[in-house]
């Protein structure tokens, strides 16, 4: 069984000490920091903007993950670019023409990741298979968090998996939502090389070992 990286969600943390709990999940092992921006409009839910992540560029030494839950992310991209971005992810179905929003987040020497919804068939994202650099599949219904994970992305995971390996893709297979140490094995073994957890890191017990048997 192949490890996963991680990639937890502040969404989860406690919001009094976010610094503080940022410092703590990442000296437990963490690869990445996942940064849900929800807009109220995408996502019935309001989360935060950009100031809130660049208040941890001083504290995260792990790079950013941003997962931009909005409408026409074009307007919005700049502000979320800062030395700590690695990915920023947007919505197939947020976006009126993606291949100009993959060309902006490129232009700024950012990676560029796609997200789709549980109810969005994969093969949507074929056309440009060969210009994303992460695919994030949901695995819940975005905008919430604590959702039950959902067996449908399994068969995504495994054909974003399939069609990397048949053309020598490079983007990174990524799942979120609803995933903890009982069930990160399943998404693991479908392909899956980075996993989202919020409410598994940053509420459990021991985070230290909830971070090892989410990654395997």
């Amino acid at each position: 069984m192949e490890k996963a990286m991680i990639s937890p969600s502040i969404l989860a943390a406690d919001f009094a000490r976010l610094g503080a709990d940022v410092a703590d999940v990442q000296s437990r092992g963490i690869e990445y920091l996942h940064i849900d921006v929800m807009d109220g409009a995408f996502v019935p839910n309001i989360s935060f903007g950009p100031d809130v992540m660049k208040s941890l560029n001083g504290i995260a030494s792990v790079p950013y993950d941003v997962h931009l839950m909005i409408e026409d992310p074009d307007r919005y991209i700049e502000k979320f670019v800062t030395d700590n971005t690695e990915f920023i992810t947007v919505h197939y179905e947020a976006c009126s023409d993606l291949s100009h929003t993959l060309e902006h987040i490129h232009s700024l020497g950012i990676k560029a990741g796609v997200s789709i919804k549980p109810g969005t068939a994969p093969e949507v994202l074929n056309p440009w298979l060969g210009d994303i650099d992460l695919i994030l599949v949901m695995s819940v219904e975005p905008g919430f968090g604590g959702q039950k994970f959902m067996e449908n992305s399994v068969p995504k995971i495994s054909y974003y998996s399939s069609k990397k390996a048949e053309n020598g893709y490079g983007y990174i297979i990524e799942v979120d939502g609803g995933i903890g140490p009982a069930n990160a094995h399943i998404v693991r073994d479908a392909g899956v090389e980075l996993i989202v957890a919020g409410s598994a890191v940053f509420k459990a017990a021991d985070r230290t070992e909830a971070i090892k048997a989410i990654k395997g």
